[in-house]
C-alpha cells in the first residue's frame, strides 16, 4: 500500500482557487494511478479526477472539467489539484487515492487513501 498525505484545504470565497497536494511514501508511486475524490455531507464519496503514471488525466466531466485540473511530479512523489474558480458547491473533504495500474472513476478501484483535507467555499 502507500501512505498518502493530503494538504492544502482551506476555506475561500466563491471564485477563488486552491491548490491541493497529496504526498506519497511506501509503494512505488511512479507506477500507481491517482485519484482525487470529495465527500460532501450526508453524502457519497465522489470523483473528481484521476491521472496515469504517464500522466493521462480523467476528469468527472459535470462537475469540475474545465476549473480543476489534477498534475503529479513522479520526482517528488507528490499529486495535486489545481482548483480555480471555486463554487459553494465544492465544498467537502477532499480525499487522496491511489491504485495500480490505469485510472479509475470508482471509489472501490483504490487501495490506499489519504485522511482527506476540508475545502469550504462561502458564498
Amino acid at each position: 500500500q502507500v501512505q498518502l498525505v493530503e494538504s492544502g484545504g482551506g476555506l475561500v470565497q466563491a471564485g477563488g482557487s486552491l491548490r491541493l497536494s497529496c504526498a506519497a511514501s511506501g509503494r512505488l508511486f511512479i507506477t500507481d494511478a491517482m485519484g482525487w475524490f470529495r465527500q460532501a455531507p450526508g453524502k457519497e464519496r465522489e470523483f473528481v479526477a484521476a491521472i496515469t503514471w504517464s500522466g493521462r488525466s480523467l476528469y468527472d466531466i459535470d462537475s469540475v472539467k474545465g476549473r480543476f485540473t489534477i498534475s503529479r511530479d513522479n520526482a517528488k512523489n507528490t499529486v495535486y489539484l489545481q482548483m480555480n474558480s471555486l463554487k459553494p458547491e465544492d465544498t467537502a473533504v477532499y480525499y487522496c487515492a491511489s491504485k495500480l495500474g490505469a485510472g479509475s472513476t470508482h471509489v472501490a478501484d483504490y487501495d490506499s487513501w489519504g485522511q482527506g483535507t476540508q475545502v469550504t467555499v462561502s458564498s
